[in-house]
């Protein structure tokens, strides 16, 4: 017998599509109020995805998404390393 397993399903903040977990990034706020790219995804904290393109990024800023999901400004060097981050992945690997 074939096993039906779950596919955790979240939503981007930039672009409001829902998608596997697998395919999008997530950024926490860990209890000690330090911000982190999880690339694990299990990484305790209040945590946020976003898909590996900058657009959804820049979406979630200008509408203030990311301050909304954590509750709180989030400090510009943070959002530069993300931004370097999602372009060193795309360089990597395009994105469709």
């Amino acid at each position: 017998m074939i096993k039906n397993t779950k596919i955790p399903i979240r939503t981007c903040i930039g672009c409001q599509n829902k998608k596997p977990k697998r395919e999008l990034i997530r950024i926490i706020r860990t209890p000690e109020g330090n911000y982190e790219i999880d690339t694990t995804g299990k990484k305790s904290g209040r945590g946020a995805y976003l898909c590996y393109n900058i657009k959804c990024l820049d979406v979630a800023l200008r509408e203030k998404r990311l301050n909304r999901s954590f509750k709180k400004d989030i400090p510009v060097p943070i959002i530069d390393e993300l931004r370097r981050f999602l372009e060193k992945v795309t360089l990597k690997s395009p994105v469709k």
